[in-house]
């Protein structure tokens, strides 16, 4: 968790990283912002306020073509000579600018800011933000004027609004810092641009991380792999998946056998979950470990891909809860048609 009840803004540099593949230059600032009291509350605000979770990545020392990581180097030289910020945050707008070239990338405003006592998880660390703001919104500046008043019409940046933020906090450094990203805009070309290209940031291996993995190769295997291998309907699978969800959620471990055991159940079916977990880590190089701590935040962003949802034709949607016995599915011969029965005993 991050919080910043006590933390100030050192220091701010901004730059204007304009398009690159729209012919746009870039504008190098070549001293730091002089920011008002009032506007550095808004800043901190706008800067911070968007990181609330507990997804967190690592940056990459070198990018997978052996080539150092820009934005880790200039982590370290800022972290260790904060005074450096002014020179660092022109080469990072540099690599910012040349990753430019495809019209989706809009120009904008690029700010590097270093942050004192920020608050990670317990820990009180100094960070560095990356923030870009690409977007301006509209609005009106009210005068008084005479009897009356004057309207202006004005754009700026929204402080409720980040586009694309990066915090890097001062540890674990040989592991590649940690670091989380923000923003209003989390699209799979948005990812490459910002998260993969720019901050060559991977998601660290930790137990939100482990506790997303585990749910995927729940889903994945009750919805693809059981029924390849057995007759099941789409009732059973919804009762495994509604296991699935209390396991995560009523447990603090995840430890595979006992998840195996309560939930899969069936001996056959276990050593089908068991095969479908080993062909998984032979094509993976980052194995799901044998136990770990179950992410409470993990478990409630992901909850929701274990839904139990029976969709029958385009006509209706059945979400089952719970109760397996009170679901019979059947077949009319006299229309062609499968049908549910559901037995309960009050209708709200």
């Amino acid at each position: 968790m991050i919080a910043s009840d006590n933390t100030t803004l050192q220091e701010i540099v901004l730059h204007r990283v304009g398009s690159k593949a729209g012919g746009e230059d870039l504008l190098l600032s070549t001293e730091p912002m002089n920011v008002s009291p009032e506007a550095g509350e808004l800043l901190l605000r706008y800067f911070t306020s968007p990181f609330k979770g507990q997804e967190y990545y690592n940056l990459l020392r070198e990018s997978s073509d052996a080539v150092p990581g820009v934005v880790y180097e200039c982590a370290c030289a800022i972290f260790d000579n904060p005074g450096a910020l002014m020179e660092q945050s022109a080469v990072l707008a540099e690599r910012l600018y040349g990753l430019g070239d495809s019209a989706k990338v809009k120009g904008g405003d690029f700010f590097v800011v270093y942050l004192r006592d920020c608050l990670l998880d317990g820990e009180t660390l100094d960070a560095v933000g990356l923030f870009k703001s690409e977007n301006q919104e509209a609005f009106l500046k009210i005068f008084p004027h005479g009897g009356s008043f004057d309207v202006h019409a004005d754009s700026g940046i929204s402080v409720n609004k980040l586009d694309r933020g990066c915090l890097i906090f001062n540890t674990e450094r040989e592991g590649g810092f940690v670091a989380a990203i923000a923003g209003s805009s989390r699209s799979v070309s948005d990812e490459q641009y910002w998260t993969d290209c720019f901050l060559n940031a991977v998601q660290r291996r930790d137990d939100f991380f482990r506790t997303q993995q585990a749910i995927s190769l729940c889903k994945n295997f009750v919805t693809q792999r059981l029924p390849e291998t057995f007759e099941v309907t789409r009732a059973d699978q919804a009762d495994m998946l509604n296991r699935s969800v209390s396991f995560f959620k009523e447990k603090d471990s995840f430890d595979v056998g006992e998840f195996a055991r309560e939930v899969i159940a069936d001996p056959e079916a276990i050593k089908s979950f068991n095969s479908y977990r080993h062909e998984l880590d032979r094509d993976s190089d980052d194995k799901l470990p044998e136990r770990f701590d179950i992410s409470e935040a993990a478990v409630k962003r992901q909850a929701r891909v274990l839904k139990s949802v029976i969709k029958l034709d385009k006509n209706f949607h059945i979400y089952v809860h719970g109760k397996r016995e009170y679901i019979i599915r059947g077949y009319d011969e006299d229309t062609g048609l499968y049908y549910y029965q559901l037995f309960f005993k009050e209708e709200e």
